[in-house]
């Protein structure tokens, strides 16, 4: 008899199990007869955290082997339970496998049998999934809407042109109040004596024939000739800034306006109804004191043009403590009419940052929120002011000019999270949070551009990844008015985002999204491997579930579709990597 010693391995040979192999010389084969092979009534296992224990059986096919086979099994999570029962003279042994208190993920298991002569590691691989309960009680509502922005601009103002099906893609994704920010050239104001609307009403009229018909107009900058030579506003400026911004109401809403150049009116066939005034003022050389006289010198010039508008505040590029800096003097300070608190969230302006480092982020995006919502309620002309998130993405870099990052000055690169797989797991978690934390809008920005940015690839006008991501959103949440969002408990928190809502119909959405890492220095990774069983046994009787996915096998060119769902008291959900689940009850 042969003596082996050793651990045979996953390779095709072991999957069978075998115990032997064979050798050559230059002229002869040797072939060693198998002493024994081993195989396992199942090669994978998932386990719930409430599961009762699983048995697999290892069946042994003997050759040569007659003496007592040892069964062990290695690689078991902490925190999970395995009892063995070994083969000894006979052909059948078991592993019963317990989840116990182990950790949700995959798990590489190895069946080791051996007669003492050979040992055969036969590989077994065990899920441990999550577990979450959906309560039929309302802990609150969800009036949050999904939507976009554009920047009217001299590189991006043929966008429809070029691409006629862009509004349509536009028009099927239903977002409200679309942002648009102009500048550059889109700004329209060329000179103090001439206008030219050209580039701002290529995107700004498409934009106001899609979806709600009520695009949000930001005032983003001033007309290059009020601004000092770093194209920062100046102060002694704000008048003609004030009596600029009242002119855009009256081309938009009132039939025009008479300036040194001719008459200029717009020939939308709808006015714009919600404006901003300014972005990002705190870092565009305005202090605080200098935006509350800017807006409360600017909105009513343009009140007095049309009283029916509605003002977007604020807008801040809200990063490390701007807004406690910013944002009192404002609240205390503003006399003129606020219809919303705006701000933008950014969860990196450095590609270098890790996907947790990006995930971390957003539920301190949620305490700001709720901070926003804090300091405007002394005031009582603000205290049911709602807040919009008018800019959101993973990563606000950009290159600003010779390859060079404009946050940090090293080389840039472009971060492909803003619509990798990534991004079904970020987004969902982003507006999930923002939902919790009482947010009316999140803005995706923006609509048409590159791989970091775009919802649609601004050299072929087709959709990404993140279209879809956002697409669903705005579909399955469609506020306001929106539900209730109903109680859940589940066993893994810090990985896995779940948003129930109960809509006024009686239907049912749950949303599970997995932004589990496969390793913690991933950037830009695929995710790691999850299982859920959700238990919807308290919701009430449907007639009807289906569930639809978004995640790296999703087709990007015509989207995900929603599938059947047996209907049952729990549902099970497997995410390959990050990626995100839509549970649909009716």
């Amino acid at each position: 008899m042969h003596k082996y010693f050793g651990v045979l391995l996953a390779v095709p040979l072991i999957l069978a199990g075998c115990g032997g192999g064979s050798g050559s010389d230059n002229n002869h084969l040797t072939t060693i007869t198998p002493q024994f092979t081993v195989s396992l009534s199942v090669p994978s296992v998932t386990l719930y955290p409430a599961s009762a224990s699983t048995k697999v059986t290892a069946t042994i096919t003997r050759q040569a082997s007659t003496g007592a086979i040892t069964l062990s099994l290695n690689g078991l999570p902490a925190g999970a339970i395995a009892t063995t029962t070994a083969p000894g003279t006979g052909n059948s042994g078991s592993v019963d496998i317990s989840p116990g208190t182990a950790s949700a993920g995959t798990y590489n298991l190895y069946v080791v049998c051996s007669d003492g002569d050979v040992t055969i590691s036969t590989p077994l691989t065990l899920v441990i999934g999550a577990s979450g309960s959906i309560v039929n009680a309302a802990t609150g509502p969800i009036n949050l809407f999904m939507s976009t922005s554009f920047q009217p601009a001299d590189w991006n103002y043929q966008l429809f042109t070029n691409f006629p099906g862009a509004a349509t893609y536009l028009d099927n994704l239903a977002p409200q109040h679309v942002n648009m920010q102009p500048v550059y050239g889109g700004v329209p104001q060329t000179s103090a004596t001439t206008w030219n609307f050209t580039m701002t009403d290529a995107v700004v009229n498409p934009v106001l024939n899609a979806s709600d018909h009520s695009p949000l107009f930001q005032i983003a900058v001033a007309p290059a000739f009020m601004n000092d030579s770093n194209g920062h506003l100046l102060t002694a400026n704000i008048q003609q800034f004030a009596d600029y911004s009242a002119n855009l109401v009256r081309y938009y809403n009132t039939g025009g306006f008479l300036a040194a150049d001719g008459h200029h009116a717009s020939t939308a066939s709808y006015p714009i109804i919600y404006w901003g005034i300014f972005n990002e003022p705190n870092i565009n050389n305005l202090t605080p004191s200098d935006y509350v006289q800017l807006y409360n010198t600017t909105v009513p010039e343009m009140q007095a043009v049309d009283s029916t508008l509605k003002f977007v505040a604020v807008e801040l590029s809200d990063w490390g403590q701007e807004n406690t800096r910013y944002l009192p003097t404002f609240v205390n300070n503003v006399t003129e009419q606020v219809d919303v608190m705006a701000t933008h969230f950014y969860a990196s302006c450095n590609q270098r940052d890790s996907d947790q480092q990006l995930f971390n982020t957003i539920p301190d995006f949620a305490n700001r929120v709720r901070y926003l919502y804090g300091v405007m309620a002394p005031n009582p002309a603000l205290a049911n002011v709602p807040v919009w998130v008018t800019e959101d993405n993973v990563n606000a870099d950009w290159d600003k000019g010779g390859g060079i990052s404009v946050c940090n000055g090293t080389p840039f690169v472009l971060d492909q999270r803003g619509s990798s797989p990534y991004f079904a797991a970020w987004r969902p978690y982003m507006f999930s949070q923002m939902a919790k934390a009482g947010a009316r809008s999140l803005h995706h920005w923006s609509f048409a551009s590159d791989a970091q940015y775009g919802e649609l690839n601004d050299q072929t006008g087709k959709p990404r990844l993140s279209y879809w991501v956002d697409f669903w959103l705005q579909h399955y949440f469609p506020a306001p008015p929106g539900g209730e969002i109903l109680q859940y408990a589940s066993t893994d928190d810090p990985e896995l985002e779940v948003l129930p809502v109960k809509n006024p119909d009686g239907s049912v959405i749950v949303m599970v999204a997995n932004h589990a890492l496969a390793s913690a220095s991933d950037n830009n990774g695929t995710g790691a491997p999850r299982s859920v069983s959700l238990d919807v046994s308290q919701l009430g009787s449907f007639s009807s579930a289906k569930l639809l996915t978004i995640d790296a096998g999703t087709d990007v060119v015509n989207g995900p579709a929603e599938a059947p769902l047996t209907l049952g008291s729990s549902v099970e959900l497997t995410f390959p990597g990050y990626g995100v689940a839509f549970v649909s009850l009716k």
